[in-house]
């Protein structure tokens, strides 16, 4: 029997008419309505014609859910609402379980199943009704599911209507993507929060990858307790993953009369059941963002929000893709809060400083500006699309995003060169999983997979068989099933744990193994003749190719380059070869942690990232010299090398400049003299520019062509560049052709004579004004100071012991004004030379007034 009095309270009722107006004239509609009026629930019914005594046609309708656990309850729900169980007129279908019968108009489904049918049967036959659900929090399935339907309707089936729901009152760009669309609001029966901040009392650090502090999380757990002394009625706490909700879980221990229940997408079924219905005794609910908007949690007053989420990001210089903690964004606080309000007033518990909250960002990122990008790619290439430049989507995908995309699908078969789907691409994207993973689990059960043993050539010896189907799609499941973090980071040890498991992750790892054998087709029956490290490392290698590892010193090198840290506890420590599975990178380190990973052998490595295998002759500047080798590779892992004679001249010359680029030019012979040249050049480029030429290290090096041929061809080593006349070679670089290379002693020359009749060094240490250090004395009778190429030096005049005495620019301003003091400084000290009372007009000397006498 339909529970009217339940439905007549749904707040959406009042809001069906306009939106039945706007679908029977325009097909399309954006509804807008806060979380617990029933968008979620009612309008699928009614939109089905399932209410009773209405007279809407009857119609099928499919909702598209984000989450699977949302898809569920939703299903739940609107069955208990028609007082019906599910799979009669309301089912559910998510990855690996289908609960629908015959008579079945209402079908929850998650944006993922939706996509593989839409794969499957571009004009989904017999769906009359297509409604997107939480729409607003901008996940890529939906992105992506959206573009499709409007594809459809445009082109395929003007009759299917469209409804893009959403929980925030950013409707405008749906409404634009949908055709103009019309907007209904449905207002929310909503009651006035009070906001208390709650900081921790002392700085936390940041989170970073999937960590978050310790000691944010035992302040979450006192605020709890806090709101619990504080407040009546239940209380939801937010948390961005299991792992946290695990760990306050912990910390809040047993409260009396209280019950903690923990609610994410590897709860139980039980549990996720018994949130939906008010609870016998006062209740604390740690959920992650699945309680922002897509399940109604009642008896709720106050809210706790550690202020977290976890969003997807792709590091693409490392080839790392995750799951990472970021701040909340403001919309997503207010959704949190708002769960306060929904029956009666509430309190929200901030744990930030309010002076924060305006530095947090309005909405949480679309994932397709973060995200991984490649199942994407490969959906867009199915549809006929590969670029996705044709879609409809609110935000285009980032061109580097979809280039490393390309990337891996090519590497897997999955695309050909011009980016459109191949027979493998399309049966890749209709497995259901990410298309490493699908690699792995078409490739690992292929005859040859698994490599035999390595004949005398090095080449594989022929014969080598597949994987078993079954064992296959087990280790393919635990990818695909993030698998509990207390099992461990061993792969083959994950998968023994997971078939021992009895809790809610066993079931569902075993469910998503029955899909997997079910998508590929009946396997041999066992689980070949594999054992489950070798199982465990084919799989991995397979699905991630770039992240094939080997032991480097402390660390492993990825073929990527990226450089991977395990664990001191780590069960894969002292393994030559790994395969990573999943990693993150710390705070503050350039290198990877891996978090999931198998031991492998080369030659698993070798037949994984194959296309990476590379053989070619390397010659480098290594160790102060030429070293010249035969290298074969495995991407940037050196699987061996021999020397090699005879090597390319081209790279002889080049690796030689490498060595000259790194320790300098003092590798050439008489560097002295070609350093006091190189200055001399300097001084006149900066000051007179062309035709004198840069002689900085670069512009040198750019130019070896003109100055360092041909010794520099015919050299093999670094005993032959200490062969090569550095200045003499320098000089083929003077601007000969103009006649200036000439002038070089005169404009710059390396000394110059002083009054004395002394020829004093000139420096160009500094191009900018050279330095002339010469003895006071020596200077009498100069009027001026003297210059080169137009500049006057900077005259360092010392006392006839060599002492500094003053430095000048302006030999006579000094004479007139300067001198008077330095001379009654020093004659006293240096009796013996002449100090002149008019220095520009006397007679200058080297010598002392004795000497001058005789």
């Amino acid at each position: 029997m339909i529970r009217y009095d339940a439905l007549e309270a749904l707040p959406v009722r009042g809001a069906l008419p306009a939106l039945h107006e706007a679908l029977d004239g325009h097909g399309t509609a954006v509804l807008v309505a806060p979380p617990g009026t029933g968008k979620t629930t009612l309008v699928p019914l009614a939109l089905a014609g399932l209410l009773g005594g209405e007279a809407a046609p009857a119609r099928r309708v499919v909702v598209a859910e984000p989450r699977r656990i949302a898809a569920r309850a939703a299903a739940r729900r609107m069955a208990w609402l028609l007082g019906e169980k599910p799979g009669a007129s309301v089912g559910h279908t998510v990855r690996g379980e289908r609960v629908v019968g015959r008579h079945t108009r209402v079908e929850v489904v998650t944006t993922g199943v939706l996509l593989q049918r839409l794969q499957r049967d571009q004009e989904l036959t017999g769906v009359d009704v297509v409604v997107l659900d939480e729409c607003h929090e901008r996940h890529l399935d939906a992105d992506t599911t959206a573009a499709f339907l409007w594809d459809v309707r445009q082109a395929l089936r003007p009759e299917l209507r469209l409804v893009a729901a959403s929980a925030t009152t950013d409707a405008e760009g749906w409404s634009g993507l949908l055709g103009d669309a019309p907007v209904v609001e449905a207002a929310g029966v909503s009651y006035p929060v009070e906001v208390v901040w709650t900081p921790p009392a002392r700085p936390v650090r940041p989170p970073h990858g999937m960590r978050v502090d310790p000691a944010l999380l035992a302040h979450v757990a006192s605020v709890v307790r806090r709101a619990l002394a504080e407040r009546d009625g239940d209380v939801l706490c937010f948390l961005p993953g299991v792992g946290e909700i695990s760990r306050v879980a912990g910390q809040l221990g047993a409260l009396a009369g209280v019950d903690v229940l923990q609610v994410h997408g590897r709860a139980p079924a039980a549990v996720q059941d018994a949130v939906l219905v008010p609870g016998a005794r006062r209740r604390v609910v740690l959920a992650t963002s699945v309680a922002e908007s897509s399940l109604t949690v009642p008896g709720v007053r106050v809210v706790v929000d550690a202020g977290l989420a976890r969003e997807p990001r792709v590091d693409h210089a490392r080839g790392l893709s995750a799951l990472t903690t970021v701040r909340a964004s403001r919309a997503a606080a207010r959704q949190r809060a708002g769960r306060a309000g929904r029956e009666a007033p509430g309190v929200v518990y901030r744990c930030w400083a309010e002076a924060e909250d305006a530095r947090l960002s309005r909405f949480p990122a679309p994932e397709i500006k973060v995200a991984d990008l490649t199942a994407f790619a490969l959906q867009a290439a199915c549809w006929g699309d590969p670029d996705a430049s044709g879609l409809a989507l609110l935000d285009p995908p980032p061109a580097g995003a979809m280039r490393a995309a390309r990337s891996v699908l090519e590497a897997v078969g999955a695309v050909d060169p011009a980016g459109r789907a191949t027979q493998r691409g399309v049966r890749l994207a209709r497995l259901g999983l990410h298309p490493r993973l699908g690699r792995a689990l078409l490739d690992a059960r292929a005859p040859g997979a698994r490599p035999a043993p390595r004949a005398a050539s090095g080449a594989p010896a022929p014969g080598a068989g597949g994987a078993g189907a079954d064992a296959v799609a087990e280790v393919v499941g635990l990818l695909s099933e993030e698998a509990p973090r207390e099992y461990g980071d061993d792969l083959a040890a994950v998968l023994r744990a997971a078939r021992r498991a009895g809790d809610a992750y066993g079931a569902r790892w075993r469910a998503e193994v029955r899909r997997l054998r079910g998508a590929v087709g009946v396997g041999d029956g066992g689980r070949g003749q594999l054992g489950d490290d070798a199982l465990a490392g084919l799989v991995a290698a397979l699905a991630f190719p770039e992240r094939v590892a080997k032991k480097d010193g402390g660390s492993y090198l990825m073929v990527s380059g990226t450089r991977a840290e395990l664990p001191e506890a780590s069960a894969l420590r002292g393994a030559p070869w790994i395969a990573v599975a999943v990693a993150d990178r710390p705070v503050g380190r350039g290198h990877a942690r891996v978090q999931l990973g198998a031991v492998v052998d080369e030659d698993t490595a070798r037949l994984a990232a194959g296309a990476l295998l590379t053989e070619r002759d390397e010659v480098h500047w290594a160790d102060g010299d030429v070293v010249a080798r035969r290298v074969e590779r495995l991407g940037a892992v050196e699987l061996a090398a021999r020397p090699l004679t005879g090597a390319d001249p081209g790279l002889v010359r080049d690796a030689l400049l490498e060595g000259l680029r790194r320790e300098g030019l003092g590798l050439l012979r008489r560097p002295a003299e070609a350093g006091l040249l190189r200055k001399r050049l300097a001084f006149l480029r900066r000051h007179l520019g062309d035709p004198w030429p840069d002689v900085g290290d670069e512009a040198l090096l750019a130019r070896a062509q003109e100055w360092l041929e041909p010794e520099l061809s015919r050299a093999r080593r670094r005993a032959d560049l200490g062969r090569i006349d550095a200045p003499e070679a320098l000089t083929r670089l003077l601007p000969w052709a103009s006649g200036e290379a000439a002038r070089l002693d005169e404009l710059a020359p390396e000394r110059i004579t002083v009054p004395s009749g002394s020829r004093i060094r000139v420096d160009y240490d500094n191009p900018e004004q050279p330095v002339l250090a010469v003895k006071l004395q020596e200077m009498f009778g100069l009027q001026q100071s003297p210059r080169i190429a137009g500049t006057p030096l900077l005259v360092h005049l010392l006392s006839p012991a060599g002492r500094p005495a003053a430095v000048t620019a302006d030999l006579a301003s000094f004479w007139r004004d300067g001198y008077k003091g330095v001379r009654a400084e020093l004659r006293g000290r240096y009796p013996k030379h002449p100090w002149p009372e008019d220095p520009a007009t006397a007679e200058p000397t080297r010598y002392t007034k004795a000497r001058l006498g005789r």
